[in-house]
């Protein structure tokens, strides 16, 4: 009963993985940009959840709103301060710098703002969970639902993207933005919109996060966030199914890899995971190559 779990754990860990993942895949794959303050997007949900709860008095599901809110107004402001005045760079390197300085800014407006000291962050969720096999398999609420949001948010965004006329828009967008434009399409709309989505995804995220992991300070969402990363890469960066399956895994390995081989260990094995990956299939598992005309 014990492997079962830690593959639980494992899943559940890696939908926290997954969904804020798909936020990553789907900047890159409609702006071709990488959002690296997409982490620290998630402590500031996850702080204005708490805010809410706390001081407001706010039931969870009002506070997970006002997070959403919050960082979907956020993911905006910055798209269109940090990210659209450099949308035509000649170097990607001046994204790459602009997104590192917006993640610390975040990190220390944090700090000034909530301290350095760690919070405990109360579940948002309510229900105790299940107990199966004669109470040896425990399985808490916030496990159950984090894996359920994750495939729910999946099937939804992929519908979204699909079936949606700003879906298509999105398509179109990731496709060729100059074409795009010729038809027609709100380019800047369209990539602000994806930004809002993706930042929406992150406090959905901190919050599942901080129920399962009680304890919020300034640097909660970094590693997360880096780890999201690496999921959306391993399953192929800018496939949404490709970023699900990334987060999964992920997550699995990291569970099974501090239960079984060492915890102090497991970031490096999870590191070099994507490394063997990379190296076998570069575009990722679910990746597609693309080839560039010159």
């Amino acid at each position: 009963m014990s492997f079962i779990s830690y593959l639980i754990n494992g899943i559940s860990l890696g939908s926290v993985y997954a969904i804020i993942a798909l936020g990553y895949t789907m900047v890159y794959g409609i702006a071709k940009m990488l959002n690296f303050a997409h982490g620290d997007v998630i402590m500031i949900g996850a702080y204005m959840a708490l805010i809410t709860m706390m001081k407001a008095g706010m039931s969870p599901i009002l506070a997970i709103v006002a997070a959403v809110i919050v960082c979907t107004v956020l993911g905006i402001l910055i798209e269109r301060i940090a990210y659209k005045p450099l949308r035509n760079a000649s170097s990607s390197l001046a994204v790459l710098i602009t997104a590192i300085g917006v993640s610390y800014l975040l990190q220390n407006t944090a700090l000034l703002v909530f301290g350095a000291n760690a919070q405990t962050f109360p579940s948002v969720i309510k229900w105790k969970g299940l107990s199966l096999a004669g109470g040896k398999l425990n399985i808490s609420g916030e496990t159950i639902v984090t894996i359920a949001a994750c495939v729910v948010i999946m099937i939804v965004l992929m519908l979204f993207v699909q079936k949606s006329k700003p879906g298509q828009a999105m398509r179109a967008v990731s496709e060729d933005k100059g074409a795009a434009q010729l038809m027609g399409i709100n380019v800047n709309g369209t990539i602000a919109l994806t930004f809002a989505i993706g930042s929406a995804l992150a406090a959905i995220a901190g919050v599942l996060l901080c129920s399962a992991y009680p304890s919020l300070t300034p640097y909660t969402g970094s590693m997360p966030g880096i780890k999201a990363f690496v999921a959306a890469v391993f399953g192929g960066i800018g496939s949404i199914p490709g970023a699900f399956i990334g987060g999964i895994l992920l997550g699995v390995i990291e569970i099974l890899s501090k239960a079984y081989i060492s915890s102090q260990m497991s970031d490096a094995i999870v590191f070099s995971v994507l490394i063997i990956v990379l190296l076998v299939k570069p575009t990722g598992i679910l990746g597609k190559k693309i080839n560039e005309k010159v």
